[in-house]
């Protein structure tokens, strides 16, 4: 499957999230996959569209998603997640590239903390870095 450059970009950044696990959800009589689902330790944290549409939904503390949706036409809400803590946000739309890396790791931190502590050692075990 062809995907958006910015789709793809933003594939390969979800990927490479310390414990990320992207899981396709298909149409009922889809062959190929409709969106990717990341979740960590089995919270979701990102749903990327895979369509001719790019878009990712982000998990977002609710004063920063207000800001965020008065800010940038290409951030706001498109689907049944509580849109007080989810954003979607438009790849190809006025938000800069630094800005949307930003709301992933966003995004990521604000599903982390809510892990148990055991989960959040496991996780913590996958971001140090090895030592030289």
């Amino acid at each position: 499957m062809d995907l958006p450059a910015s789709t793809a970009a933003l594939k390969k950044a979800l990927d490479a999230m310390p414990g990320a696990v992207a899981e396709p959800l298909t149409a009922a009589r889809g062959s190929s996959p409709l969106v990717q689902i990341y979740k960590i330790a089995g919270k979701m944290f990102a749903i990327l569209s895979l369509r001719q549409e790019p878009f990712v939904i982000l998990k977002c503390a609710p004063f920063r998603a207000d800001l965020l949706r008065e800010t940038y036409k290409g951030i706001g809400h498109r689907s049944h997640l509580d849109p007080r803590h989810w954003i979607s946000v438009e790849l190809d739309a006025d938000l800069p590239v630094d800005e949307i890396s930003e709301l992933v790791a966003h995004s990521w931190d604000q599903v982390a903390a809510t892990l148990t502590r055991k989960k959040r050692q496991e996780l913590a075990t996958l971001t140090q870095m090895p030592a030289a």
